[in-house]
């Protein structure tokens, strides 16, 4: 079974990392380095939804 934590392009894990806590940050979620398993499904959740909300964002804002 295939490590989640690979990232096909591994100069993109910083980033990656970068925009989940900026992600949490905006959506009032703390987060620290490393391990996160105490978070709830919602709190996860809320992190997923706001970094596909900013991705949708800036594809959009890069079609105009």
């Amino acid at each position: 079974m295939a490590n989640r934590s690979n990232i096909a392009v591994p100069e993109a894990k910083e980033a990656l990392e970068r925009f989940k806590m900026e992600a949490a940050s905006e959506v009032g979620v703390s987060l620290k380095q490393g391990y996160n398993g105490d978070l709830t499904s919602k709190q996860a959740g809320s992190i997923g939804g706001q970094m596909v909300k900013k991705m949708i964002e800036s594809y959009e804002k890069s079609m105009k």
